[in-house]
């Protein structure tokens, strides 16, 4: 007789939602194996921003999470543009270079809304709107962009708390302090439970299914090294310290087939004075994402990108990696005081430096100072043409200059003037396992792995070079529901 019916390996958004689901399709015996100690669980979860990106074709769609968005923020129900199922499939495709696999990708789009209904209802979330991530200030009112607009109460901390409590009203059994090793199969090649280490030493637990929500492999500097390449083994790690490609390890033990962009992963523009590890008590404070209101320079006193290119919602995840790969893996964000006001409340974690002179602002930065200054001059020259628009891609441009900043790009001409050093951190990482719509892994002989389902970061496939701004948790709730039920049904 099995232990359980069904085994869940991991701790964070997507294997509760695996959970959650195997019990609510009727697996009477669920078990989820958490690696950490009790007080550093929930895996990247706890770290997150909590924003889930999901179509809606009215405003009036998302009431149901957020029923005093329009008292607390008048006018939201006409400022706001709806995001259909063709706007997220077009973000989607956009920032992957349209490598995004096209059948998960319509799974994650046409379940999104209703996937987010029953985190509410089953998981018992509550919600808010993402007014310090999205919200863009102006004059004293809250704006907002097309796109991700609504977050868990209490961020990435309110999502896992509640997924943890949630578990534990069902009857869920959660073990921590317990590494899953290996995965074990029967005589028919189907997986039947997991070899762990826990507090009293290496036990084999039995199973009629496993589902494997183990995160990336992003805390791994050996992996990083060998499939990110250099110098992603020095990067600092945003989230948890316990993602290292346990679960990507165990499946391809036995033959699971690795899938997707495995050079890529979502790496984010950061405090350049952050831990090596994200901190529980900062959790995400330390992004630095409002690089679209002012320029970017690096240690050689040169700008390398368009900071304007987008949104920072389809930039930040790739502007990271772009930030970690310039010299020293150190940039400085500058803005004048005429966005100030609309710069992220994240940054108020930090003090930055500041002049009434860009020229003093500069000699107090680790740069280049007579090419940073003549960078900062031609900006000015070339900036402004166009009108100015934070909430849309306005078409304020420079002209004469490379790279070009297409969008946001007013003039540096307002003291007292401020930077903010900045490097990338890593988030999680692309490469994963090959699944069917079932959730099911894929070996590598093209062939279903009875027994083996995945979910969350292990999902290879949907994300290629970059990814849109909460799409990873709405990932890990769509397939960590779809692997439950699947699993429940086997």
């Amino acid at each position: 007789m099995s232990d359980f019916d069904v085994i869940v390996v991991g701790g964070g958004n997507a294997a509760f939602a695996a959970a959650v689901s195997a019990k609510e399709h009727g697996a009477k015996r669920v078990v989820v194996l958490e690696k950490a100690p009790k007080a550093q669980r929930g895996g990247n979860t706890h770290f997150s921003g909590a924003i889930f990106r999901h179509y809606f074709n009215d405003v009036k769609e998302l009431d149901r999470f957020v029923p005093d968005a329009e008292e607390k923020y008048p006018g939201f129900h006409t400022g706001c543009e709806a995001y259909t199922k063709e706007d997220f499939r077009a973000d989607l495709m956009r920032v992957t270079n349209g490598r995004s696999d096209p059948e998960l990708a319509t799974i994650l789009i046409d379940e999104s809304y209703d996937t987010l209904c029953w985190v509410q209802e089953k998981g018992r979330m509550k919600f808010e709107l993402a007014h310090s991530v999205m919200g863009v200030r102006v004059n004293g009112k809250v704006k907002w962009p097309k796109g991700a607009l609504v977050r868990t109460v209490h961020e990435g901390v309110g999502l896992s708390k509640t997924w943890f409590e949630t578990a534990e009203a069902m009857g869920i059994e959660i073990r921590y302090d317990t590494s899953a090793m290996r995965l074990t199969q029967g005589e028919t090649g189907r997986v039947n439970g997991v070899v762990a280490r826990g507090p009293d030493g290496i036990a084999t637990l039995n199973a009629k299914a496993v589902v494997l929500a183990a995160g990336g492999f992003e805390t791994n500097p050996a992996w990083r090294r060998l499939y990110l390449g250099d110098p992603w083994d020095h990067a600092k790690v945003r989230g948890s310290n316990f993602n290292y490609g346990d679960g990507l390890k165990m499946a391809m033990d036995i033959g699971a087939m690795p899938w997707g962009h495995w050079g890529g992963c979502h790496a984010t523009p950061i405090n350049a004075e952050a831990p090596d590890y994200g901190r529980r008590d900062l959790t995400d404070k330390t992004n630095r994402l409002s690089y679209t209101y002012g320029v970017m320079i690096n240690m050689e006193g040169k700008r390398w990108v368009d900071e304007g290119a987008d949104f920072n919602s389809y930039t930040y995840a790739k502007y990271g990696g772009q930030i970690l790969k310039q010299p020293g893996s150190l940039i400085y964000q500058i803005f004048d005081s005429k966005v100030l006001e609309m710069l992220e409340p994240r940054y108020s974690t930090t003090v930055p430096f500041k002049s009434d002179t860009l020229e003093g602002l500069v000699k107090q930065l680790k740069v280049n100072h007579e090419q940073a200054i003549a960078t900062l001059y031609d900006y000015n020259a070339a900036a402004g043409h166009g009108k100015f628009d934070p909430i849309a891609l306005d078409g304020l441009h420079t002209q004469g200059i490379e790279p070009a900043k297409t969008n946001w790009a007013q003039k540096l001409d307002k003291p007292p003037y401020v930077a903010y050093p900045v490097t990338g951190g890593i988030t999680f990482t692309f490469g994963g396992l090959k699944i069917t719509k079932d959730a099911q892994v894929v070996s590598s002989d093209w062939k279903p792995m009875p027994g083996l389902y995945t979910c969350g970061e292990m999902v290879g496939g949907l994300f290629h070079y970059n990814y849109p701004l909460g799409t990873g948790l709405m990932s890990g709730a769509v397939f960590g529901r779809i692997a439950g039920r699947s699993a429940a049904r086997a």
